[in-house]
């Protein structure tokens, strides 16, 4: 089982940690602890380096398998088991990625605040996002307001918050998921939330920036109408 360092630390750049398995037909590396995102819920999984000794292995991808999380190595050698590891993340990468998860929340709690809309899919690039909600109608008008309102949440430097909590618990919390289906297994016992404090309160496993106001820029780019209800939204941080 691999520690996840992330969970509680999204600003830990470098860890050490222990070699536990080895896998040369995928390339892959174990450790008994990580600050590697390994991807989910839209955001991309985090890149960077292992070193062991006078030995840097580069780190393409990170992946979750079970309850481990499985590093992606370049290049034809790696580490053994055994070997102690410094763990360093690609931080422009990890960065622009928290900027990116925070500015979809910030999206996501304005819409659910003001128009009381649910989110039905959404992804994300570096810097870049889409995300689905279920709009009977939304005009130009609509879509300059709203980006009006996240703007001013990005200004009002609300401090986000990271609990883990009982999944009991999580769920007294009211419009935790925001989503159109609850993605929560029902196997989970403890639940992460992230909050954007006064905003928006979600079920979430991804990394964020502390503050609304390291966000940058959001602008709405795009919008289209994909049937019915179902309205799309993209954003571009700046």
């Amino acid at each position: 089982m691999t520690e996840l360092l992330y969970l509680t630390d999204a600003y830990l750049k470098a860890f050490t940690a222990t070699v536990t398995a080895v896998e040369p037909d995928t390339q892959t590396v174990t450790l008994d602890k990580t600050a590697f995102y390994p991807g989910g819920g839209g955001q991309q999984p985090d890149a960077g380096t292992l070193t062991v000794g006078e030995a840097v292995y580069t780190v393409s991808k990170a992946k979750k398998q079970g309850a481990e999380v499985l590093h992606f190595i370049d290049g034809g050698t790696l580490p053994t088991i055994g070997d102690a590891v410094t763990g360093t993340l690609d931080w422009e990468r990890r960065y622009k990625a928290m900027r990116t998860h925070t500015a979809m929340h910030i999206l996501c709690g304005v819409i659910w605040r003001d128009y009381q809309v649910s989110v039905t899919g959404g992804n994300m690039e570096l810097l870049s996002a889409r995300m689905d909600f279920e709009f009977d109608g939304l005009d130009q008008e609509t879509i300059t307001a709203i980006e009006e309102k996240i703007n001013a949440e990005v200004s009002n430097a609300r401090e986000t918050a990271v609990q883990i909590l009982p999944r009991e618990a999580a769920f007294q919390i009211p419009d935790l998921i925001r989503t159109k289906i609850n993605l929560l297994p029902e196997g989970i016992t403890e639940v992460r939330t992230v909050e954007i404090v006064g905003l928006d309160l979600q079920a979430d496993g991804g990394t964020h920036v502390n503050n609304t106001n390291e966000v940058g820029l959001i602008k709405i780019t795009k919008y289209k109408n994909k049937g019915g209800a179902n309205k799309r939204l993209y954003i571009e941080i700046e």
